[in-house]
């Protein structure tokens, strides 16, 4: 299939990649693109209750994209799901582009939150659980994607003890470990949330079915975190960001 005739209707997760090399201008940051690419999949295609229709409706499910750099991947998704044209995406980075280097909320239909500096997702999505929780919408999921390193920032430490402190099950943290963080946790990352009181569970980020099985687990009463072990930067991957052996 070539890229003049991906269109939402026909596209797939192999198209991924092609739509990936549409968008130039940020490649430094192309290791996060892929390193969040199954993860992102998955959550478009089996988990998140949220349509280009719904961007809109209160009920909707939310994917709130802490790891904002590196946003390709993203956009990909949101393109072959019928949120923005794919014709869009070679237009990334331009003067008169809604696609910057971080996703904006005003610009790209689907985009829950405008990210920036580095740990500011996870105590967003808390304030947005507490506020639909607040408005009788406790059954809208939120999942947000935060990277390894961005943990180290104190703010999500904060944000962790409350999410438990407050029962948040609508919330779902996924971390995509591949191994930058400049502290770490001599137990694991998924230890650091479960001393807190979450559901926890480590899983291969390439692999799609052990994503949407963690992802689709039950933690009535408590918030739930899926650590994604990828591959550390630099490492070989293919065109879909697998693993090469």
């Amino acid at each position: 299939m070539t890229v003049a005739t991906i269109t939402p209707s026909t596209a797939g997760y192999t198209d991924l990649p092609s739509l990936i090399r549409q968008m130039s201008g940020d490649e430094k940051h192309e290791p996060s693109a892929h390193s969040t690419l199954d993860v992102l999949w998955v959550l478009y295609d089996r988990i998140l209750d949220v349509t280009p229709e719904r961007v809109d409706d209160p009920a909707r499910d939310r994917f709130i994209l802490s790891k904002g750099h590196g946003p390709m991947a993203y956009y990909a998704v949101l393109a072959v799901k019928g949120f923005l044209p794919v014709d869009a995406l070679r237009t990334f980075t331009g003067v008169d582009s809604p696609l910057g280097t971080h996703p904006d909320r005003l610009l790209i239909p689907g985009v829950e939150v405008s990210s920036g500096s580095l740990g500011h997702g996870l105590p967003l999505s808390v304030g947005i659980a507490l506020g639909l929780r607040a408005q009788g919408l406790g059954d809208s999921r939120i999942v947000c994607l935060v990277g390894d390193a961005e943990l180290d920032e104190g703010s999500n430490h904060e944000a962790i003890a409350v999410a438990r402190a407050f029962g948040l099950d609508a919330l779902t943290v996924v971390v995509i470990d591949n191994d930058t963080a400049t502290h770490g946790w001599p137990d694991g990352i998924a230890n650091r949330f479960a001393v807190e009181g979450w559901a926890t569970a480590d899983v291969y980020g390439r692999d799609h079915e052990q994503l949407a099985a963690a992802l689709s687990l039950s933690h009535a009463g408590r918030p739930n975190v899926v650590v994604a072990h990828v591959e550390s930067p630099g490492e070989d991957v293919d065109s879909l960001g697998e693993a090469v052996a």
